[in-house]
């Protein structure tokens, strides 16, 4: 970097201080979200301080911080993408109707669904919803056939205890395919 400044800490200040606004604005021009820009710099910077010896030491600083940020910027948007694939794969099906539904039974399972971790629901209700096969599961959730396997199973097991039933598939196939009673809580997982 050519400072001439012995001391790593005020280097490393004095870095952050001239590049943290323009690495945000790449973030921003990256991903198309402001709001996630200064987090994106703020973690770019956050790496670029636990390797600031080699970073110090690089031809240049600055255009390794521009590959990070543009790294941490691919992974947002592909866990976006996935995330709108997941959602989208989820809705899908919703045009399918039962006739007269349980009521109880269908707010039973919605409630029991949103108490398990986001895994375990996204993998139970794309297995017994909307029969979607272990494979398929696996790759709209980006995770291996085995997680599929094995979350289904504790999730099953879970919503057995909760709902107190054996029938627990079939009773999450109708609540799936019950017009919907409540709108699922945002941002539980």
């Amino acid at each position: 970097m050519g400072t001439g400044v012995d001391d790593p800490d005020a280097e490393f200040r004095a870095f952050f201080e001239n590049h943290y606004a323009e690495l945000a604005r790449l973030a921003n021009l990256l991903t198309g979200e402001s709001d996630a820009a200064d987090d994106l710099a703020a973690d770019a910077l956050l790496a670029l301080w636990h390797r600031w010896d080699r970073v110090r030491a690089a031809d240049h600083p600055v255009a390794y911080a521009r590959g990070v940020v543009a790294n941490l910027a691919r992974t947002r948007i592909r866990s976006a993408v996935r995330e709108r694939r997941r959602i989208a794969l989820f809705w899908s099906h919703r045009d399918e109707r039962t006739e007269n539904p349980d009521v109880s039974a269908v707010v039973d399972v919605q409630e029991a669904l949103r108490r398990l971790p986001f895994r375990k629901r996204a993998c139970v209700v794309l297995r017994h919803a909307f029969d979607l096969s272990e494979k398929d599961t696996a790759l709209a959730l980006g995770i291996s056939v085995g997680t599929v396997k094995s979350q289904t199973s504790k999730a099953m097991s879970e919503l057995e205890r909760s709902l107190g039933a054996v029938d627990a598939p079939r009773r999450m196939h109708a609540a799936a395919t019950a017009p919907s009673l409540t709108r699922p809580a945002e941002g539980r997982d």
